[in-house]
């Protein structure tokens, strides 16, 4: 396979001098770039593009850590990141860890070995200390709130969207509420407060009454079996895909029992209330953190939709 220096021996000059031309370089005399190019084009030598990006210190790509590729909350988050990365001609490598800290820590030590120019948490595995510790090597924007520590965030005032979605329900006449979340092992932030916010604003919110691991439409079917069971008589669910499961099951007496999350097109075609937290907003406005080098903490507004 042809090289860098079968072209600098071919034509009688320097591995530096080919370089130059091969990357566009100015001030090179132009005899000697036309016969470099007349070399390189008779070998039809493509270019290392890895070694190119060394040479100019960037990969043009950022790595996305997220649990995973095919919910709906990741996915407009990515929608944001990648329509803005692509304006910048930057590729975008997801990493999806299934909430794996080993293998969140597999992809921290790949862009400790230059593999992005930076990072976008999601959502994360491991504590923000391991996340932080990997700063030196290049920007890491997180998606929630950072108060510790000097940090990129774009973030959700989740405990605001959260309490008015709860009173919400409350007014509707609900007393038996049931709540359906994510991941049962390590609670997150939104896991934390959601739970918090449920016993505030119903002083006999019972923990029995969450259905977890609820992720999407199947799971929500599912869990509309069991809150019929526990006689649930309103549900707060995390995802609007999952409402539409729950809705479907007719074990409520009214929609306006029932709130999503995320405003999908499907809690506009049934008609439920949901929040609308920004997440294509959320994730253009923390792409543009990346490349601007800033550590700002921004707070994205949400929507409550009553349907």
């Amino acid at each position: 396979m042809t090289n860098i220096r079968d072209i600098a021996k071919l034509t009688g000059y320097s591995v530096s001098t080919v370089s130059r031309v091969i990357n566009n370089h100015p001030y090179v005399d132009e005899t000697k770039r036309a016969k470099i190019l007349s070399v390189i084009d008779e070998l039809s030598y493509v270019p290392n593009a890895s070694a190119r990006q060394l040479s100019y210190g960037k990969t043009k790509n950022i790595g996305v850590i997220l649990p995973y590729t095919d919910h709906p909350y990741f996915d407009q988050l990515l929608s944001g990141i990648i329509e803005v990365a692509f304006n910048e001609d930057y590729q975008v490598t997801l990493l999806p860890t299934n909430y794996q800290a080993e293998r969140e820590r597999m992809y921290l030590e790949e862009f400790a070995g230059k593999r992005f120019d930076g990072l976008i948490v999601t959502s994360r595995a491991n504590s923000l200390d391991v996340l932080l510790s990997y700063q030196k090597y290049g920007p890491i924007i997180f998606c929630e709130e950072i108060k510790e520590t000097e940090a990129g965030c774009v973030f959700i005032d989740r405990e605001q969207s959260i309490t008015e979605a709860l009173l919400y329900l409350k007014n509707q006449g609900v007393e038996n509420l049931g709540v359906t979340l994510g991941r049962s092992g390590r609670l997150s932030f939104n896991t934390k407060v959601t739970l918090e916010l449920c016993k505030k604003i119903f002083p006999d919110f019972k923990e029995e009454n969450v259905f977890w691991n609820c992720i999407d439409y199947e799971q929500g079917v599912n869990a509309a079996t069991y809150f019929k069971e526990k006689k649930v008589d309103g549900v707060f669910t995390n995802s609007d895909t999952v409402a539409a499961g729950i809705l479907q099951s007719s074990i409520l007496e009214s929609k306006n029992r029932l709130v999503g999350r995320d405003n999908l097109l499907i809690s506009e075609l049934m008609s439920f209330s949901t929040i609308d937290h920004g997440l294509r907003e959320c994730g253009e406005t923390a792409f543009l953190l990346f490349i601007e080098e800033k550590k700002d903490q921004i707070k994205i507004p949400y929507r409550f939709i009553v349907r």
